[in-house]
């Protein structure tokens, strides 16, 4: 009998341990005064932005021509609540940009709420803006408001943008991304998310901080990056995780904490940005 007994509690101990192994992670900032996550892909993992896009539009290419005629069109928005959501958009510090998708995912996106679909955008945005650094670098391409000389949407960045590389869109690196891994969360609510992506990255023209090429391959090495992270098992343990979360957060009708009525009027507002 009591061989029996040892022999459950070893079964009972063993099965407790089995079910800890399989539990989501806890959640553990990097260590620093800021708080940010690290990324979910080691550093030479990251994807390179200069193997994957070509050279920026040259001077006088008809390229150059379109992204000239796209951020003029954008002049015309300024300080209409267009330019005001650009201005909003340009904001990623965290818990600001957790509730950029909110309303197309029409769901609160929270720390408190959805911790770790939280986590997954904050993991996440190391990843996508990681992505374009090195062509950023490589490029240097001067930003719009350098060569036009007209305003920006968030005149307090300008120094700092001055300073970094036009080409590729970080930004829109990240709410492509972002845009990518919402609609593979919440595919009944696909559509909205990505075109709340594509107006993300319109945002940045209208804010006159990326030119039309800049957003377009921003696009492309945010795609790239999210399917590398798919190789990753803690992003598909957050994935699976953040499924449950939304799940879960839709049972209790959360809703968005954002006023979705006025960022559906301020992006009706618009030039013909689209591709």
């Amino acid at each position: 009998m009591r061989q029996r007994a040892v022999a459950r509690l070893l079964l009972q101990s063993t099965l407790l341990l089995a079910l800890a192994s399989c539990a989501t992670p806890p959640l553990e900032k990097v260590a620093g005064p800021d708080g940010r996550y690290r990324g979910y892909l080691a550093a030479a993992a990251v994807p390179s932005s200069l193997v994957q896009v070509p050279p920026p539009p040259a001077p006088g290419s008809a390229a150059m021509a379109l992204d000239e005629e796209i951020a003029q069109r954008s002049f015309a928005l300024r300080n209409t609540p267009r330019w005001k959501q650009a201005a909003q958009d340009a904001d990623l510090s965290f818990p600001h940009a957790a509730g950029i998708f909110a309303c197309a995912v029409n769901t609160a996106i929270t720390e408190a709420d959805t911790p770790r679909l939280y986590r997954l955008l904050q993991r996440s945005l190391a990843d996508l803006g990681a992505s374009t650094r090195s062509a950023k670098k490589h490029y240097q391409r001067p930003r719009p408001f350098m060569v036009n000389k007209e305003p920006i949407c968030t005149p307090e960045d300008s120094e700092d943008l001055a300073k970094n590389g036009s080409y590729p869109s970080g930004h829109n690196a990240a709410g492509w991304g972002w845009a990518l891994i919402l609609a593979e969360l919440s595919p009944e609510q696909a559509d909205a998310i990505l075109v709340r992506g594509r107006n993300y990255g319109e945002s940045r023209n209208v804010c006159n901080v990326h030119w039309h090429s800049d957003v377009m391959q921003g696009r492309l090495v945010g795609a790239g990056t999210v399917a590398r992270l798919h190789a990753e098992p803690a992003f598909l343990a957050d994935l699976a995780a953040a499924r449950e979360e939304l799940a879960a957060a839709r049972k209790k009708g959360l809703k968005p904490q954002t006023d979705c009525a006025a960022e559906a009027a301020a992006l009706a507002i618009t030039p013909s940005l689209a591709q």
